[in-house]
């Protein structure tokens, strides 16, 4: 039996999948995050919303951002929209930049902090979300469950010494 501390996973992503998009701006990207796992239903902080909204902005202006320039965005454009400034320590906004940056969404030059190579969230999604994260932990839980399928395949039932069957006892393999 494997160790506990060799369950930390090298690799994980969560997806859920919410109503056709209708809504724009903030709720579109809360969506989003929502949708790939950035953000859990019912949390109220949410900064990685705004975190991931203002590097989307820069992009349109081609603008790499250092944490402090997207931490002072962060809380203007909280400011505007009216919500509490709940998460917006640097140490946090770091935090989420790691979150984006570890999903492959945003990338860091020199420090400076820009949506991946400047491409569109689509291209972004398909490269690196779709075809290869989600790819490998796919391939991965296959292994997995063709082991399982190996380990747990139909053996003749074998009555142990008091006449019960064991469950628990490994199979022999025949070949």
């Amino acid at each position: 039996m494997g160790k506990i501390s060799r369950d930390t996973p090298l690799a994980e992503i969560t997806l859920r999948r919410y109503e056709k998009p209708t809504m724009n701006d903030r709720d579109l990207v809360r969506k989003l995050c929502l949708s790939i796992g950035l953000l859990q239903p019912g949390d109220s902080r949410d900064v990685v919303v705004d975190v991931l909204q203002v590097l989307l902005h820069a992009k349109q202006r081609r603008e790499e951002l250092h944490s402090e320039e997207v931490k002072n965005l962060v809380m203007d454009h909280r400011k505007q929209k009216q919500l509490p400034m709940l998460g917006v320590a640097s140490s946090n906004i770091r935090r989420q930049l790691k979150r984006l940056k570890d999903l492959h969404l945003i990338e860091t030059n020199a420090n400076l902090y820009r949506i991946s190579e400047w491409n569109n969230m689509t291209e972004i999604f398909e490269e690196k979300i779709h075809n290869f994260l989600l790819q490998s932990v796919i391939s991965r839980v296959k292994d997995y469950v063709e082991k399982i399928d190996q380990e747990f395949s139909v053996v003749k039932e074998e009555e142990s010494v008091n006449g019960q069957k064991n469950l628990f006892e490994t199979p022999v393999k025949e070949d």
